[in-house]
């Protein structure tokens, strides 16, 4: 029974969004997951950006309890949250040409590493330019985004395309260009975003994907503890250590 209330209407959006990604993503989702887990099985490293709240959904699986120890922050200087001051200045960096290959030239990024772009529009030039110059390296690009984007609006890329123009493979969001769930006559704009709730899903969804293909073949996943149950530290020590070449956030 739906809830005319609103939270009980956001919330039943988000259930029906993540029932679409769920039913129609799977084998997005299935291929993301094994490609991550080939590149571990292979010897690459695993990366995750996203800029603004997409980076929400990056840093939920970088050192996180119940998550792949190898997956590392790929961090751009002043769009990684909204405490850069001014937090517009984060919005206006994305849309700046270069900035994404001045990143990749000074990151550990090299061939055969998998790296998980994330952006709701898939539109501005840093998420285009970041899968497209990555992918030139030899790195396998996962892009997470609403590819309604692509259909409704424009790029803001030289190059006239989107992020999901560019990647090897694409989960789509589903979410609606302007990302508010909720309207109310009484209320002047739309409200009440659903994509970090969506995204992060598809990103713990790909990642448990992974750590299920590695363990058919016969490889223990690298997967962190919670610190905060008994034992937790010292398996975490293990894991870290094991994995020290591959990890970029303890050093």
């Amino acid at each position: 029974m739906s809830d005319h209330k609103p939270a009980g209407q956001f919330l039943d959006a988000a259930i029906d969004l993540l029932r679409r990604v769920r039913d129609e993503e799977a084998d997005s989702i299935e291929a993301a997951g094994t490609l991550l887990a080939d590149t571990v099985r292979g010897g690459g490293r695993l990366f995750a950006f996203g800029a603004g709240h997409s980076s929400l959904a990056a840093q939920d699986v970088v050192y996180r309890a119940g998550g792949l120890a190898l997956m590392n922050l790929l961090a751009v200087p002043g769009v990684v949250g909204v405490d850069v001051m001014p937090a517009t200045l984060g919005s206006a960096l994305e849309r700046v040409d270069g900035l994404a290959s001045a990143v990749l030239d000074s990151s550990p990024l090299r061939a055969g590493d998998a790296l998980v772009i994330i952006s709701l529009s898939g539109r501005n030039a840093l998420p285009v330019e970041m899968a497209l110059n990555a992918r030139a390296l030899g790195v396998r690009v996962i892009g997470v985004t609403s590819v309604a984007y692509a259909s409704e609006t424009t790029s803001r890329h030289v190059s006239g395309t989107f992020l999901k123009d560019h990647c090897d493979i694409v989960l789509d969001s589903k979410i609606a260009v302007g990302d508010a769930e909720l309207t109310l006559d009484t209320v002047p704009a739309p409200f009440a975003p659903a994509s970090t709730v969506v995204t992060s899903a598809l990103m713990q969804a790909m990642t448990a994907t992974a750590a299920a293909v590695l363990a058919d073949h016969g490889i223990e996943p690298p997967l962190l503890r919670s610190g905060n149950v008994d034992g937790g530290h010292e398996w975490n020590g293990r894991v870290l250590e094991q994995y020290r070449d591959r990890i970029f956030y303890r050093r």
